[in-house]
């Protein structure tokens, strides 16, 4: 796992965009590199990117958010798991997500959030193994392809 860098950019799109082909970003449209360039520069030290490279190939990539524009908020931080569908059931997410929660102290993280449509297994699969449980349901608030999903919000605390 290593720090995202500009010239990452197309793969991390390309495996987002792969992901969203399985409903799992909940975006209406493609993502380009011009459309997502923004938000890859507002990532900080304190909010990274992380990619996970195997045979010089990036399988996937995980990004830390502020959760809430809120001072108070500060400690904690959403964390967003994508991982190339060739390289689905590989350990990838496993990787990413046992490496960002190894950051969290560094990056002054006490509490991590995540958000999965509740009927993405893998995804709740992957967090709860490393501790997250889930802290609400938003029911039936996103629609894809004409069905209803509905929201689960998952947490971890890193720290007490």
């Amino acid at each position: 796992m290593r720090r995202a860098t500009a010239e990452d950019l197309p793969r991390i799109i390309a495996i987002y965009n792969a992901t969203d082909s399985e409903g799992s970003t909940v975006d209406t449209e493609r993502a380009s590199i011009e459309s997502r360039r923004l938000w890859f520069e507002t990532h900080s030290d304190v909010r990274p990117i992380f990619v996970q490279e195997q045979e010089g190939t990036i399988s996937g990539w995980l990004s830390f958010q502020d959760f809430y524009s809120r001072p108070a908020y500060n400690g904690t931080a959403e964390i967003s798991v994508y991982v190339a569908p060739e390289y689905h059931g590989r350990g990838v997410g496993s990787c990413l997500l046992q490496g960002a929660i190894g950051c969290c102290t560094r990056l002054h993280i006490h509490s991590l959030v995540a958000f999965a449509l509740s009927d993405n297994v893998a995804s709740l699969a992957l967090f709860k193994k490393y501790g997250f449980s889930q802290w609400g349901l938003l029911p039936d608030v996103a629609e894809l392809g004409g069905q209803r999903q509905s929201l689960t919000l998952l947490g971890l605390n890193v720290a007490r």
